[in-house]
């Protein structure tokens, strides 16, 4: 068991299709107990078939342990979800998103032994959505809050380039717990801790098939890069790359104590 001050939080990557959940269903709850964690966050937005999320989807993943759902562009891919991210389900959208569009992006999640953590969901802009700066958001979000957030502060920015996830981790050393990457769908080798005791990576990975092009399968990608021309993308089968970091955060200062990824290969009906 991990010492009381200490936070333990998995940080799952992109959730791709029905292979992705499988996995999740059927490694999370194990983890928890195998890793000792006191929460897990997942980005759930490409679970509907490769491209968005549903509530019922989102309802079976909160059911094997996770904790809150973050997401990205993907999520609005679904209209279904549109009513359900209004609801007080622990389901994000970017925080850089204009208020009038549905749901939120940032929650405390309160855990079981009281203690308290906040989640925040953010975009790139860079080959992206052009929305509002998301390291704006997130400067007014950690100053001007009506009420300070806890502590232990996770951050799950979405995001096509390096450089703009590189400039978000400096950006907020030492103001939050993690920032941790995601979208790109492929493991970079950078986790680490930045000076001022945020931990940190790239991009976390996916958890998908292994044997596709970022989750989808090699015959329905493939000729796009061949010919140009258009094809509908199907979710790749077979072993899935389950693909996470664990965060340790100290309880009372949110200093990160170190950051481990956590790479696993799973079978799925």
């Amino acid at each position: 068991m991990t010492d009381g001050a200490v936070l333990r939080c998995m940080v799952v990557g992109d959730i791709i299709g029905k292979p992705g959940r499988l996995a999740v269903n059927q490694l999370v709850p194990a983890l928890r107990r195998e890793l000792d964690l006191d929460c897990v966050i997942a980005n759930g937005e490409n679970v509907a078939g490769g491209m968005g999320l549903t509530p019922s989807l989102a309802e079976e993943l909160l059911a094997h342990g996770i904790d809150v759902i973050t997401s990205g562009n993907h999520i609005w891919d679904k209209r279904e979800i549109y009513e359900y991210l209004e609801t007080d389900r622990p389901v994000l959208r970017p925080l850089n998103y204009p208020d009038r569009a549905p749901g939120r992006g940032w929650l405390v999640l309160r855990l079981a032994d009281g203690g308290e953590v906040a989640v925040i969901n953010a975009m790139g802009r860079v080959y992206m959505n052009q929305l509002a700066s998301p390291f704006e958001a997130l400067d007014a979000l950690l100053d001007e809050a009506a009420e300070p957030l806890p502590p232990v502060r996770i951050v799950d920015f979405h995001c096509e380039l390096t450089s703009e996830k590189n400039a978000m981790g400096w950006h907020l050393d030492g103001r939050v717990s993690a920032v941790v990457g995601t979208h790109t769908h492929v493991p970079t080798a950078d986790a680490r801790l930045l000076p001022r005791g945020t931990a940190y990576i790239s991009d976390v990975g996916m958890t998908g098939p292994r044997d596709s092009i970022i989750g989808m399968s090699v015959e329905t990608v493939l000729p796009r890069f061949l010919t140009h021309m258009p094809t509908r993308f199907a979710v790749a089968s077979g072993t899935v790359s389950f693909n996470a970091v664990v965060v340790e955060a100290d309880r009372r200062t949110g200093r990160a104590l170190r950051i481990d990824q956590v790479q696993r290969l799973v079978e799925v009906d």
